[in-house]
Order: structure tokens, then C-alpha cells, then sequence
């Protein structure tokens, strides 16, 4: 077992939860304007699709590794691809962080759950992310692929909890912090560059 395999996707995992998109610009405006804890109630519906989207992987992509090594490259090559893709649209993309457009009308608990559920379990730039970013960080050569994709999807899943819940809880904090200081938005930006590039070079270099 590769522990610096682990610890490589899970730093990445950091910081692309910590870089400003729709999914944690909406927890910290429903926690902004209905409170924490129904901002932690769309971070539980957001992580439980997460779920979905890791099983989809597990059991659809350990198939094809099974059937085809030479596949499984060819996956891992698109992964690269569209992870340099990503990092050229956050290049393009305004360094500034704008809470304005986010609607938030009042909802209930499980409203918010399922609202946060459904947004990523509908949302197919989720389900091609997880198939560019889980492949190449299998960790071992003994444990069964599905296993595998399963420890970095309860991973995934638990990082991005903590980071997303930090956000619901101190989103007040947050909000006024990037408003008062607008290189921070400039900062996330690059360092999201930097992850995405590094990640695709680290698919196309590194072996099965």
C-alpha cells in the first residue's frame, strides 16, 4: 500500500475544496442567510451524492481495469486532458469571488439536504471529475480496484466534509475576509492551476 499515494490525493483534495465554486459558494450563502446548521445540511446532501458518484466509478471503471489494461490508460490519458482543460478554464476565469448571484431562498433541513443531494448527483462535470481524478491515484497492487476507489471515495468524502462544514460554520468570517482582501480569490485561483496541472502530469507519468 502506497501511503504517499493517500496523502498526495488527499492534499489535492484540499485544495480543490477550498477553491471557490458553486458548490461551496452556495453552502456558505445558505449558512450566511439561514444559519450553520442548514448550511451543514446541504454539505451532508452534497457529500452523500459524492457517494453515488464513487460507487458509479468503483464498480464501472475496476470492469473495464479488468478487461483492459490498455483502457485503463486510455482513461487515465483523457483524465490528464481534462484536467489541463480544467485548469485552462480557471486561467480564463475572474480571480474574484462574487456572492451576489447566489440565490438563497429559506428552505428546510431536508429540503436543503435533498437540494445538495441532487445537485451533485445530477451534475455529469462531477461524475467526468471523479473518472479524470480517482485513476491514477490507486494506492495498491494487491487490494481489489473497487476496494480501492471505495477508501479514496470515503476520502474524498471526508475531507471535502471537513472543508465544506468549516465553510458553513464560519462563513460570516469567510465572506468578509475575501471581500476585505481580494488577492485571496487571486491566490485560490493559481493554487487551483497549480493542483489541476500537477495531477494531470502525475497521470501521464505514472505507471498502472
Amino acid at each position: 500500500m502506497n501511503f504517499e499515494v493517500l496523502i498526495g490525493f488527499t492534499f489535492a483534495t484540499v485544495v480543490l475544496a477550498i477553491s471557490p465554486g458553486p458548490d461551496n459558494i452556495f453552502v456558505m450563502v445558505q449558512s450566511m442567510a439561514n444559519g450553520k446548521k442548514y448550511g451543514l445540511a446541504t454539505v451532508a446532501g452534497l457529500m452523500t451524492g459524492c457517494l453515488v458518484h464513487t460507487t458509479l466509478l468503483a464498480f464501472g471503471v475496476s470492469a473495464l481495469i479488468k478487461e483492459n489494461e490498455s483502457l485503463f490508460f486510455t482513461i487515465k490519458l483523457f483524465g490528464a486532458v481534462y484536467l489541463l482543460f480544467l485548469s485552462y478554464k480557471v486561467f480564463k476565469s475572474s480571480p474574484k469571488i462574487d456572492f451576489s448571484q447566489q440565490s438563497s431562498p429559506k428552505k428546510g433541513l431536508m429540503n436543503l439536504f435533498q437540494t445538495g443531494f441532487w445537485m451533485n448527483v445530477l451534475n455529469p462535470k462531477v461524475t467526468i471529475f471523479f473518472l479524470a481524478f480517482f485513476p491514477g491515484f490507486l494506492f495498491s497492487e494487491s487490494l481489489d480496484t473497487v476496494v480501492q476507489f471505495y477508501v479514496l471515495g470515503f476520502l474524498f468524502i471526508i475531507v471535502s466534509s471537513l472543508v465544506f462544514g468549516t465553510i458553513a460554520i464560519l462563513a460570516g468570517s469567510i465572506s468578509n475576509y475575501v471581500l476585505k482582501n481580494p488577492k485571496s480569490g487571486l491566490f485560490l485561483k493559481w493554487l487551483q492551476i497549480i493542483v489541476f496541472i500537477a495531477i494531470a502530469l502525475y497521470l501521464l507519468l505514472s505507471g498502472k
